[in-house]
């Protein structure tokens, strides 16, 4: 029998890319300054699972190019505005790349966190891809209390898997921004099983005419 095993990775916020990391850190002292609480390291997370002896990196990435089927690519969305996401400079894509690769893996602080060697959990994950939700990048359409990201997705992937996500956190001194938006989403999904959560914020309720 072929082993099964879903890694968690925490891996530092622009780790391999200078403007990343930078504009990561001014985002975070300026979030900081507003909670009144010292500034934070950023994590971007990421899964790697291996089940039925095949192996899949599990990421929302920036899309490149045009060749989405060589990446694995599941879904898209926009980056700040669906008006600007026509083009691919702002759009994201949701990957579960077979035999692929995640950049900056080796900065992974901690190394791999496994969080279940259940084959039946492993390709629950893979199932629900499919059912990913894909809002606006850094745009809380969703109402989930913050913008969704690369954490969103990956925090929404293991809750609605049946992961336990007590005990998932980043780094000591460190945090993953939009990760509890992922867990409320999955927790609405959970509440109401038969209801996939949309990707585009709610119409505004019209009155009726009198």
């Amino acid at each position: 029998m072929h082993p099964t095993a879903v890694d968690l990775y925490w891996i530092p916020l622009g780790a391999g890319g200078h403007s990343v990391r930078l504009n990561g850190r001014v985002y975070e002292a300026i979030a900081a300054a507003r909670m009144h609480r010292r500034p934070l390291d950023l994590y971007h997370s990421a899964l790697m699972l291996e089940v039925d002896a095949d192996r899949y990196t599990i990421e929302l990435a920036p899309s490149p190019d045009a060749d989405q089927a060589g990446r694995g690519v599941v879904a898209t969305g926009a980056v700040g505005s669906r008006y600007v996401g026509r083009w691919r400079l702002f759009r994201y894509e949701v990957r579960c790349w077979r035999d692929g690769s995640i950049p900056d893996l080796g900065e992974a602080v901690g190394g791999p966190r496994r969080v279940s060697t259940d084959p039946r959990v492993a390709r629950r994950l893979l199932g629900l891809l499919e059912n990913v939700p894909t809002p606006v990048w850094g745009r809380d359409e969703l109402n989930a209390g913050e913008g969704w990201n690369s954490n969103s997705v990956i925090a929404w992937l293991l809750a609605a898997g049946g992961v336990p996500t007590d005990a998932l956190h980043p780094p000591s001194h460190g945090r993953a921004p939009g990760w509890r938006a992922g867990l409320e989403v999955a927790r609405r999904t959970s509440a109401h099983p038969r209801t996939r959560p949309s990707s585009h914020p709610a119409a505004p309720a019209v009155a009726a005419p009198a």
